[in-house]
């Protein structure tokens, strides 16, 4: 049986998602930008929401019809969103909600197993409520399809390209990573050369996961690697999330405090972006 971890902590930072390490305001956000990719067999279209949350989205065009995944969450984004894939003049054969919920309207989505019923729980369901009550209508309104849930480890073959629904970290929510054509691999944080939050690394428990899935990702053959936060990555940017979290785990066990933890990863990666959330990840992780 495959188990989902997550910790106290995890439900903490999750639950006040909307409050922390967000410096962005629904009333200053400026609209996306879209990046393609061409893999050949099908195009990959990225939406850099450039929202408050750094969410992004991704429309998979085939021949003849489109996929679309994790649609935005903010008003502004689902009609940037939405025109752009009117103009692409294909059908949208489905709709992928994975980790996030987002602007699918009255349409029909698929989830992967398990995540209907737990977006309808304490976890997301608070996060959710945060959302609202710190960018009220700036929001779209939520979803009123049908979720459809996809069992993990199946292919689906949509707009003739396949998804294999395989799971995600443990230690996050209990989504799919999807591997996209064979090509392209979807999950919940795209890998950055950057510090990780702690919003990803909610406790030591979760550095060996997504030291796994890290490593996991880096073996399907993907050229592409996609997620909900982040956009589009290579390989390279996945081997040194490995490489990083692996430094992170002997940092942490050779920690007696807090600063310890910070001052070894400012030393390990003194010009590394993102230093300054160290802090609370170090909250996290050495208690």
């Amino acid at each position: 049986m495959f188990n989902i971890i997550i910790s106290a902590s995890m439900k903490k930072s999750l639950l006040t998602l909307a409050v922390a390490g967000m410096t962005l305001s629904a009333s200053a956000q400026e609209k996306g930008r879209f990046e393609v990719h061409d893999l050949g067999n099908f195009k990959l279209h990225v939406y850099y929401t450039n929202d408050a949350l750094g969410d992004a989205s991704y429309i998979i065009e085939g021949r003849k019809a489109l996929v679309t995944m994790e649609q935005p969450l903010f008003k502004d984004n689902v009609a940037e969103f939405d025109a752009y894939l009117s103009k692409l003049g294909k059908k949208v054969e489905k709709r992928i909600t994975d980790y996030h919920v987002g602007g699918t309207g009255s349409h029909d989505v698929v989830m992967a197993e398990g995540m209907p019923e737990f977006t309808k729980g304490e976890i997301y369901g608070g996060m959710m409520a945060g959302f609202a009550q710190m960018f009220g209508d700036a929001l779209t309104d939520m979803p009123t399809g049908k979720a459809t849930e996809v069992a993990f480890g199946s292919t689906q073959t949509w707009a003739g390209i396949p998804f294999e629904f395989r799971h995600g970290a443990t230690s996050d929510f209990p989504g799919a990573s999807i591997l996209i054509g064979g090509k392209v691999y979807f999950t919940h944080w795209v890998p950055s050369k950057s510090h990780a939050s702690h919003l990803q690394i909610s406790s030591p428990a979760a550095i060996d996961a997504e030291i796994a899935e890290a490593q996991k990702s880096l073996g399907s053959g993907a050229e592409l690697f996609i997620g909900g936060h982040g956009g589009a990555a290579k390989a390279d940017a996945v081997q040194f999330k490995i490489d990083y979290l692996k430094k992170m785990k002997e940092v942490l066990g050779d920690s007696r405090t807090a600063q310890d933890f910070v001052d070894g990863m400012k030393k390990a990666y003194p010009e590394l972006p993102g230093a300054d959330g160290l802090g609370e990840l170090a909250k996290v992780l050495c208690k």
